[in-house]
């Protein structure tokens, strides 16, 4: 529920009008968290001081993740409705099960391979209205987001694959250390200006910094480390409904038949990567 609604606050803040540069809202969800994740992990009696080759995977790992991942994701949703957003951020699992198959050097199989058509087929719809209509401004949100799912998948894989010691709670804290300060050097390469948020963004920024930062993400670190992949990736099922229903609610988000069919095949495709996992 809570990871699904961060779309929703997402919007809330960057939307046009709401006075949050995307850079600038990421880099300071990020790095006003560090300090209350390190100051949780310490009271637990936790170690805080990450060696150099934890440092290494936690650069790494919070570069793909807050940077590419979640950055084009906030980027995204200056002109993306927040339930197109958490559809397209659903095809994560679909990228990892790819990403894994050529890192392992093992051709993928048939039936892989028709779940990954079915799930890009089903982006080739929701993205279809803007390609007919001419608007290139919201096919370039939906190939931003599908950049940022396949980072945030990869970060994800990377923490799986080479596991550090650290606490989950310092492990997290760190990551959106580098990702912060990551984030925040592109607003300034972009020259992005100063926030002036409506006082509705501030609820926004608030809810992400509480409830995404600081709790959200610390559960996924610790479900990445204690649950298989493919079970940590049921969100996909879940958060584009519950995203849908937040916008359609709060902010009259509409959604077409469009939209409707390619998330059936984007969840279909999903679910047959799913299957074969198991």
């Amino acid at each position: 529920m809570v990871w699904s609604s961060t779309y929703l606050a997402i919007r809330l803040a960057v939307r046009p009008g709401a006075g949050f540069p995307p850079f600038k809202l990421g880099a300071m969800r990020c790095l006003l968290a560090v300090p209350f994740l390190l100051v949780w992990a310490a009271s637990r009696g936790a170690r805080i001081w990450p060696t150099r080759r934890e440092v290494a995977v936690l650069a790494s790992s919070g570069g793909l993740l807050w940077i590419t991942g979640n950055g084009f994701v906030v980027l995204a949703e200056q002109r993306a409705d927040s339930a197109l957003a958490a559809l397209m951020v659903s095809s994560t699992p679909v990228w990892v099960a790819l990403s894994e198959a050529l890192i392992d050097r093992r051709r993928p199989s048939t039936s892989l391979v028709l779940a990954l058509c079915v799930g890009f087929m089903g982006t080739g719809l929701i993205a279809y209205p803007g390609l007919r209509s001419g608007v290139r401004a919201d096919v370039v949100s939906v190939i931003v987001l599908l950049l940022g799912s396949l980072s945030w998948g990869l970060g994800s894989l990377l923490q799986r694959r080479h596991p550090v010691d650290l606490d989950a709670i310092a492990s997290a804290a760190y990551q959106q250390l580098f990702g912060g300060l990551g984030v925040l050097s592109l607003s300034f390469i972009v020259g992005e200006p100063l926030p002036t948020p409506t006082p509705m963004a501030w609820l926004g920024f608030a809810f992400l910094l509480v409830f995404g930062s600081l709790f959200a993400f610390t559960s996924y670190l610790t479900a990445l480390r204690l649950l298989p992949t493919r079970v940590v990736f049921t969100y996909a099922y879940v958060n584009p409904v519950l995203a849908a229903l937040l916008g359609w609610l709060f902010l009259d988000e509409r959604i077409s038949g469009w939209t409707l069919g390619g998330a059936a095949l984007v969840l279909l495709g999903v679910a047959g990567t799913f299957r074969l996992k198991r």
